[in-house]
């Protein structure tokens, strides 16, 4: 419970706002002197270049944002109406959405608690339930690679095609391997909070050379190559902007420096807190290394107060020795710090909570290991997490005194 007296910060201290190093101008300011501020030139020529040759998929194809490159994905493997998809749970509902925009039905997979990610027996349990489910779509947490060969096994086992929402993971590696290339189709984002920023934009990343040139169509409004304006198929305005490609051309190359700021961050969180019974969002720290986008909080269940959360509004009964998210959140608040609750789990959200959801142990629901609705308990993954946990200030422009200070706050929480 907080009891002392909060001075704000004189500046707001963001969750994780854009760093910008002066190159971005640069480029930007080319592409208004030469008139290239359309959707064609050499910015977004080279940004597809870099993505490629960090990523080390064959083909990128630069968009408006991160979600048009996961509905262009969707295109891809041809999601009609009524066909299932397979996707995780505890995320931004961005990831999910373009199901939905191609009449597509998620099935919901809960999260595995070793890296916040899709749980890969909750997947295969996923595959004995629906065992016609087409498609599996699994994002990497806050810049944390999930069990990729484990999920990619089971894909290949059930002979379906996995895509890859890598929109918070750029940089990351798993095994060696970054992400954005488990998928036969992958999506990282430049939205403005992402590792490095366009201020928005997209990409679409894959190894097929046809899926390429088709999304590229498609995202252009699927104009033929006709001396008139002329379409035989549904298109798209989803190109990225020269302009904003300029700021993504200067952003890249101080990828890896956002990383380890980012990566110092977390560090500095998991030692102030080492004594308190909270624990940070976790990897796996011999196979995969993280982009560190966000650090997160997780109270232990038993250090925390009562907390209840209605549709848009939570309260908390403060007790000594313990606390809450929504209370962490509310003394963030007052100094002037911007945190956030965890993604709440798309099966809980009002647009989705009549699909099916799935966990790794039976709870009662449909078919016992798979269940339609919102019914939050312990065996509920997505939900514990979402209640226990909490994103905290990781601008890479924290100082370590600012940061010192965000500590000794939360610390006080549970005094």
């Amino acid at each position: 419970m907080f009891t002392g007296q909060i001075k704000p910060f004189a500046k707001k201290i963001w969750l994780s706002s854009p760093t910008m190093h002066g190159e971005e101008i640069k480029y930007v300011t080319e592409a208004y002197e030469t008139n290239w501020m359309s959707t064609v030139g050499a910015n977004i020529n080279e940004v597809e270049k870099l993505a490629t040759e960090k990523i080390g998929c064959k083909y990128a194809v630069a968009l408006s944002c991160g979600t048009a490159a996961l509905h262009l994905c969707m295109r891809l493997v041809g999601i009609k109406s009524g066909v299932k998809v397979a996707c995780s749970d505890m995320t931004f509902d961005a990831t999910v959405n373009p199901v939905s925009y191609e009449g597509g039905m998620q099935i919901f997979v809960d999260t595995e608690r070793d890296t916040w990610n899709m749980d890969p027996a909750a997947l295969e349990k996923a595959f004995a339930i629906y065992p016609d489910i087409k498609v599996v779509v699994v994002a990497n947490l806050y810049g944390t690679p999930g069990k990729m060969d484990e999920i990619k096994a089971i894909c290949q086992k059930h002979n379906v095609i996995l895509i890859e929402d890598a929109a918070e993971s750029l940089g990351a590696t798993y095994k060696g391997q970054q992400t954005g290339t488990f998928g036969k189709y992958n999506a990282i984002s430049f939205n403005g909070n992402k590792i490095i920023t366009g201020s928005s934009g997209g990409m679409l990343m894959t190894d097929d050379e046809e899926a390429m040139l088709r999304a590229r169509k498609w995202s252009t409004q699927a104009r033929d190559a006709a001396p008139w304006y002329q379409h035989e198929e549904l298109g798209y305005n989803y190109r990225m902007s020269n302009v904003i490609a300029g700021v993504v051309r200067g952003q890249w190359p101080h990828l890896e420096e956002h990383i380890a700021q980012k990566r110092a961050i977390y560090e500095r969180y998991k030692e102030g807190f080492k004594d308190l019974p909270v624990s940070m969002n976790p990897y796996d720290e011999k196979n995969s290394v993280p982009n560190f986008w966000l650090s997160c909080l997780l109270i232990d269940e038993k250090a925390m107060c009562k907390q209840v959360r209605s549709e848009s509004e939570a309260c908390y009964i403060p007790e000594h020795g313990k606390s809450c998210p929504t209370e962490i959140l509310e003394v963030l608040g007052k100094m002037n710090a911007e945190g956030r609750p965890i993604w709440k789990p798309m099966h809980m959200q009002p647009i989705y909570r009549m699909n099916p959801f799935v966990t790794r142990v039976g709870n009662g629901r449909n078919h016992s290991d798979a269940y339609v609705g919102n019914i939050g308990n312990a065996t509920d993954v997505g939900a514990d997490i979402f209640a226990r946990g909490l994103c905290l200030p990781s601008d890479n422009k924290i100082t370590a005194e600012e940061q010192s200070k965000i500590i000794e706050v939360v610390r006080e929480c549970f005094a």
